[in-house]
């Protein structure tokens, strides 16, 4: 269906909930303070106007929001930028040398294993299972009709049924809850930046924090062990999972993921694909509620093709195409707050980005935050305009990074998109959302950007 322009006038109230950015130089205990409390405000101010900046604390830093230079860091010379050594070291102990840590031949091999599982295809065919989550999700939403609800809880309960479904389907003994229990301590503990990390003391060193998040993980980890040497030998599922999927795939050669590289791997499609949708649609939730016109438009494409109210039916993989504007919302949610906000890279050659000399050893950020909100990229940038994205193909692809780019962007990113509409239209087809007053959430970034606070939304019938 035609979605009718939505007119907007301008002022401070239409600009939804912001991160302050820094105003000024911050020293090494002001950094990791500020690291602690919030990564975006590590970012300072002028990164949305300017292209680059760079400064000097521990070591020389670049802070880059030019898209010819993010194309150079992430697809022409990415070997020249690997992901920071901090990076590694907080993400290594829930998922070892998986593919969203290993670099080199060792990445190169996984994902070309990988890749296959994440085909149109085979992603199409998990669709049925995002439709039954989004069911699930509306059924206990309806329960808060005419209340409020925390949107940010309903959504990481949906995601988190959908990726546990794919990737380790059935029971077999394996117990979710336990390690949703321990992804969930170790991102709000294990994850936060140490001290050790910004004085770049050796990682022999322990950092204790990471730990306790080791055992924390540790029986989880042995039960999928045990639930993949079951599946080596039981065979796969009538409906393949995506552990199916991997141990089908090969390289071409005799060699095939070990159980620790599938076991890490599919903790990663875990860690990264559940969560990072889950604020996706948190946030998009958020924005619908925030300016109604849009949430009105949208109800009106959901309901042209799914029904509306609690009649409505959940919507479906082959939906997808024909939800547009669902999907813009999506889009622009992941502009204002990408889940991912902010990458680090350290340089290991030589270079020179947007004009500024770069060295090896010198850190390499891409504060995404930023750059979707960078006044030399995009128009109104702190303003919620989904159609924006009704022209792709006039957007920046380098200006625009929620799933990165270049060899290494997400591998799930189709997954985490059609998930995403599948579940944002099923709701908008049925319930209508409205803000709670005093109850905005806060963009708080520590590996992901959350809404602090939860997205607290009154719900009423569509």
């Amino acid at each position: 269906m035609q979605i009718t322009p939505i007119t907007r006038r301008k002022s401070q109230a239409d600009v939804p909930v912001f991160a302050p950015l820094a105003s000024r130089p911050l020293g090494i205990w002001d950094s990791f303070a500020t690291a602690r409390r919030n990564v975006l405000e590590l970012i300072p101010a002028a990164s949305l106007h300017l292209p680059i900046l760079s400064g000097k604390s521990v070591g020389r830093w670049h802070m880059v929001t030019d898209p010819t230079a993010n194309r150079r860091i992430l697809k022409e010379a990415p070997d020249d930028y690997p992901k920071s050594s901090v990076t590694k070291d907080i993400l290594r102990p829930a998922i070892g040398e998986s593919l969203f840590v290993a670099e080199g031949e060792h990445w190169r091999w996984q994902r070309k294993l990988a890749a296959p599982v994440f085909t149109h295809r085979n992603v199409a065919a998990l669709g049925p299972v995002m439709t039954a989550a989004a069911e699930r999700a509306a059924d206990r939403i309806a329960a808060s009709r005419g209340r409020a609800a925390d949107m940010l809880a309903e959504m990481v309960q949906a995601t988190y049924e959908v990726i546990s479904d794919v990737t380790f389907s059935g029971k077999d003994g394996f117990d979710r809850d336990a390690l949703n229990r321990a992804i969930e301590a170790y991102l709000d503990d294990a994850a936060k930046v140490s001290i050790l990390d910004i004085l770049a003391v050796p990682t022999w060193v322990p950092r204790l924090s990471r730990e306790r998040a080791k055992r924390l993980l540790a029986g989880p980890k042995t039960s999928a062990d045990g639930l993949i040497e079951a599946r080596k030998r039981d065979g796969a599922r009538p409906v393949p999972d995506l552990l199916d999927l991997l141990l089908a795939g090969g390289d071409g050669s005799d060699r095939q993921m070990t159980t620790q590289e599938l076991r890490d791997n599919l903790l990663t499609f875990i860690l990264a694909g559940h969560e990072t949708t889950a604020l996706t649609l948190a946030w998009a939730l958020y924005l619908c509620a925030f300016d109604p016109a849009v949430q009105e438009a949208a109800r009106d494409e959901a309901a042209g093709v799914l029904g509306q109210g609690p009649a409505a039916r959940p919507a479906t993989a082959e939906d997808v195409a024909k939800l547009p504007y669902t999907r813009q919302i999506i889009d622009e949610a992941l502009r204002l707050y990408p889940p991912g906000g902010f990458m680090s890279r350290t340089a290991k050659a030589p270079d020179v980005l947007a004009g500024h000399e770069v060295q090896p050893g010198d850190t390499v950020s891409l504060p995404v935050y930023a750059l979707h909100r960078n006044h030399r990229l995009w128009e109104d940038p702190a303003r919620f305009r989904p159609e924006r994205f009704a022209d792709r193909a006039a957007i920046d692809r380098y200006a625009y990074l929620p799933f990165g780019d270049g060899p290494r962007i997400c591998i799930g990113a189709s997954f985490a998109i059609q998930e995403a509409v599948i579940i944002l239209a099923t709701l908008l087809a049925r319930f209508r959302f409205t803000a709670v007053p005093g109850r905005v959430p806060k963009p708080v970034m520590i590996v992901t950007l959350r809404p602090e606070g939860g997205v607290w939304l009154e719900v009423q019938d569509a």
